[in-house]
Formats: C-alpha cells, sequence, structure tokens
C-alpha cells in the first residue's frame, strides 16, 4: 500500500511540474506570424497602458536600459530618436524597462520623466515593465531588443535591430538595420522577409 501510495504521489509531482514547464513555455516565448501576447502595463505618465487597445496601429518595443553600452550606440548619436520620429506617424513606439528594482537600468517613474526629456525620447511612453511580465512573454533576452506587431495584432518581427552586433556607432551606418527593412515590407504590404534574428546587447536585468 505505501508503496502505491509513493508511486501515486510521484506521478502526480512529475504531472505538475510537466503542466508548469509547458505554461512556463508558453508564457515564456512568442511566436513571430501569431498573435502578439497581450499586456496591460503603467506608463512612465501614470496612465496604464493594453496592447490589445492598440489594435489597428502598428506597434514597435524597443527594450531598453540607459546604462547599457550597446543602447548608448543608438542614443548617443541620435540614432534611435531619428527612427522614433522616422515612425511616429504610423506606428505606436513603446520604449520598453524591463529592468527589476535595484538591478541596472531601473527606473522610477519620476526618474524615467527626466530620462524622456534629456534625451529627446520620440516614443509614445516608456512602459515600466518592472515585473518583467511582457520582457519575458516576448522572450526579450538583450537591450535594445525589436519587436514589431502588425495592426492585425500579429507579431512580425522580434529581435536585434542591426545586423553588426557591437556597442560602436560607426558601425551603425554600415550595417543592415532589420527595424526599417520590416517596416518597409509592412508598408509596401510585403510578408516581413527578415522576421526573426538573435538580439544582442546587455542581457535584461530580471
Amino acid at each position: 500500500m505505501k508503496k502505491n501510495k509513493l508511486n501515486k504521489s510521484f506521478i502526480s509531482f512529475a504531472t505538475l511540474c510537466l503542466i508548469s514547464l509547458f505554461f512556463s513555455a508558453n508564457l515564456s516565448s512568442a511566436e513571430v506570424d501569431t498573435l502578439a501576447p497581450d499586456f496591460t502595463v503603467e506608463g512612465h505618465d501614470g496612465k496604464t497602458y493594453k496592447l490589445s487597445e492598440l489594435r489597428g496601429q502598428r506597434v514597435i518595443l524597443e527594450w531598453y536600459n540607459r546604462d547599457c553600452p550597446f543602447v548608448r550606440k543608438f542614443y548617443d548619436v541620435g540614432k534611435m530618436q531619428e527612427l522614433q520620429k522616422k515612425y511616429k506617424e504610423n506606428a505606436v513606439w513603446l520604449t520598453v524597462v524591463s529592468s527589476n528594482v535595484g538591478k541596472q537600468g531601473y527606473m522610477t517613474a519620476e526618474q524615467t520623466k527626466v530620462n524622456v526629456q534629456e534625451e529627446d525620447k520620440a516614443s509614445r511612453v516608456v512602459l515600466l515593465d518592472t515585473d518583467g511580465t511582457i520582457g519575458r512573454a516576448y522572450d526579450a533576452k538583450t537591450t535594445p531588443q525589436i519587436v514589431i506587431i502588425d495592426e492585425e495584432g500579429v507579431l512580425r518581427y522580434n529581435g536585434a535591430i542591426d545586423s553588426i552586433r557591437s556597442a560602436n556607432s560607426d558601425d551603425i551606418a554600415k550595417a543592415r538595420n532589420y527595424l526599417e527593412l520590416a517596416m518597409a515590407d509592412l508598408k509596401a504590404g510585403r510578408d516581413v522577409q527578415i522576421k526573426r534574428t538573435p538580439p544582442y546587447g546587455c542581457s535584461i536585468k530580471y
């Protein structure tokens, strides 16, 4: 009898582990060309943002860490701000900070307001993803990392911002910019040709 009880307990425990792993896998990754995971999160402006409420508009997610040299590569020369302004009219650009409290890159709402002004950000808002919910849902690994979602709410691109994996601003002009390529495909009504690339940069400090 004891042996049967132990066997049943082990089977139950193993089943729970498998179920947990299944749901973790589904929560931690977003497949390209499938419906993008919805989220609800507070922005640095105190407003709540819900992805599903942006349906009908293209959405760009940009993961950000003010202290990361790979992020500084684009911000210090104004390239990221240039891209934010370029797509302001036909996309909702959301900057995402997934750094946890006390970790590199973490900012309070007040600190973020100052940061937005100092860097002349042109994104719609900075999302304070302190608990990492959005980051994990989109399998965000680095800063910067880019996600593009189309008007139907389908994830069309996830990965690096460009093709040269360095923190040197001089490399920007020589690189293939995957964000611009994907947005050009969408504008022309084409299927996005490069859908996923390995992101590079600083690891996100969950």
